[in-house]
């Protein structure tokens, strides 16, 4: 506990340091050097939030204790800053509780290996061995019919083999260009031979061999990176899915795939709970001018749960937090009412947010500017004007008066298009309102820390989290602050052969999980 806490203030102290020397202010707006004093220099909370959410509450698996328990603690905190705050239902999810994975390898030699279950994945009742095998080269569903009885009470292999667990990048910075390419085309053909065998099992190979009385289905989502995979959801009722890391099953599979006799030591808990209710948190600060007009901050509070959900999206949740507490302390009684909301099962589709904007028509039909942010660490560097033909005026004279240090690196893609996906900001752009997603560095992210088992609180960068919940606290400010309203006009969208596309549109919010 105190080697944690020393290692909290002394990455305090560093940030604060790096803060200190970047003060240039474009106004003399006494706001906006609250806003900057509060959230840059000593008094920032960002580290201290951000350890709580990811170490101590960890995941926020939709459907799990720990989605329900940092709903409360973010109810908590805005509470003790003495922000009035909410927290809305909008629907259910089944319940799920993780406890824990021990995976060993127990023949030909001991080894414990490195995996989890999938999320929602049903557990063991009590410690499982089994022969390790690979899906075999079987002609049509006939031979797959005739196969199947031979997987009952055996952990079945149903992921391609990386030939390889380096990066591209460090086979091509020190491997001869020709090992390259014949690495790369050997792992194509290998992908696309694998690809074709499983083809053959049907579209739901997993149902399938839980009905054949499969004792594991053992799964790798390798994210081409050292050390790091993609871990997501499992849809079976009584089989333990399973995640193993690139290096673990590239052993498993080369074992079994020579006849060397395999054979796995499972032990791996789970529980199914009742369906739980949902919410989204919000908080608010009302406004005194004009109360029926909104600036909205907007983060997803759930996570996968591979990891800790650190950067997706613990990042966002904590920057938003602070930026809210930077207004209480400096911009108390803004113009427009201020809200922020931290949404749920935003990994399954938008829903806290979609929801929220169905059950709120006052706002999205009020809305002056949302703000949301769900990528990872390192500083805000690209706004989209996401296809508002007047958008980039309103950016233009707010960012004029934000620190050249936060907004001197920020590109403004002008007028931009709408994203058909994204996060949770097209729950409000789909329903006609001025909504923005402030997004840092992504090729970094989506490789090394989105949706993996890496994503956990030391990628963390302190400081740009700090610079960027200052940037969120002085675009509400501005926006609160702005004599006119963000015009909701749009672009005309066109596909690459000039033809005329819809405006992205809102589907509705699934209020309860599909059936399991």
């Amino acid at each position: 506990m105190i080697r944690s806490s020393l290692c909290l203030v002394t990455l305090a102290l560093l940030t604060a340091s790096v803060a200190a020397g970047a003060q240039t202010f474009p106004t003399d707006d006494p706001v906006i050097r609250r806003i900057w004093d509060e959230g840059m220099m000593s008094r920032s909370q960002v580290a201290d939030l951000a350890q709580v959410l990811t170490d101590s509450i960890g995941p926020r698996l939709s459907g799990t204790p720990g989605l329900l328990a940092a709903t409360d603690w973010v109810a908590a905190r805005y509470a003790a800053w003495g922000i009035p705050v909410r927290k809305e239902k909008y629907g259910t999810w089944f319940g799920w509780r993780r406890r824990y994975t021990h995976i060993d390898l127990i023949a030909p030699r001991e080894r414990t290996l490195e995996g989890t279950m999938l999320a929602w994945s049903p557990g063991t009742t009590k410690p499982v061995e089994g022969e390790v095998i690979v899906i075999p080269d079987l002609a049509d569903g006939v031979a797959v019919s005739r196969w199947l009885p031979s997987v009952k009470g055996k952990f079945v292999l149903v992921s391609a083999p990386e030939p390889t667990c380096r990066p591209d990048e460090n086979w091509e910075r020190l491997a001869r260009p020709a090992t390259v390419a014949a690495m790369k085309a050997a792992r194509d053909s290998s992908k696309r031979y694998w690809n074709q065998r499983t083809q053959r099992l049907g579209r739901n190979a997993h149902a399938l061999l839980e009905g054949g009385g499969a004792a594991g289905i053992v799964t790798t989502l390798w994210s081409a990176g050292w050390g790091v995979n993609k871990v997501f959801a499992a849809h079976t009722r009584t089989t333990p899915v399973l995640d193993l890391s690139c290096e673990d099953y590239g052993l498993l599979h080369r074992l079994a795939s020579r006849n060397q006799g395999p054979r796995l030591r499972l032990d791996a808990r789970s529980e199914a709970l009742p369906d739980v209710p949902m919410f989204n948190v919000v908080a608010e600060l009302k406004g005194t001018e004009k109360p029926d007009e909104y600036v909205l901050l907007g983060a997803h509070l759930d996570s996968w749960d591979g990891a800790s959900g650190a950067t997706d999206n613990a990042t966002g949740t904590v920057m938003m937090m602070e930026a809210m507490r930077l207004l209480k302390a400096a911009y108390p009684n803004p113009q427009r009412t201020i809200l922020v909301g931290h949404w749920g099962a935003e990994e399954q589709g938008l829903i806290g947010s979609r929801a929220f904007s169905e059950d709120h028509k006052e706002v999205v039909d009020g809305l002056q500017a949302a703000f949301n942010q769900d990528n990872g660490t390192w500083r805000v560097e690209y706004i989209r004007m996401m296809g508002l033909t007047g958008a980039a005026a309103h950016f233009g004279r707010w960012l004029s008066n934000i620190p050249s240090e936060i907004e001197g690196i920020i590109d403004l893609d002008i007028p931009g298009v709408p994203e058909t996906g994204g996060s949770d900001h097209m729950s409000f752009l789909c329903a006609g309102a001025p909504s923005f997603r402030l997004q840092s560095n992504y090729p970094d992210y989506r490789q090394y820390t989105w949706h993996t088992n890496r994503d956990t609180f030391d990628k963390l960068i302190i400081d740009d989290l700090k610079n960027n919940a200052t940037l969120a606290a002085m675009l509400a400010y501005e926006a609160s602050e702005d004599p006119e309203r963000v015009p909701r006009d749009r672009r005309v969208l066109t596909s690459p052969d000039g033809a005329t596309m819809a405006w992205p549109r809102c589907s509705p919010a699934p209020r309860s999980a599909p059936a399991r």
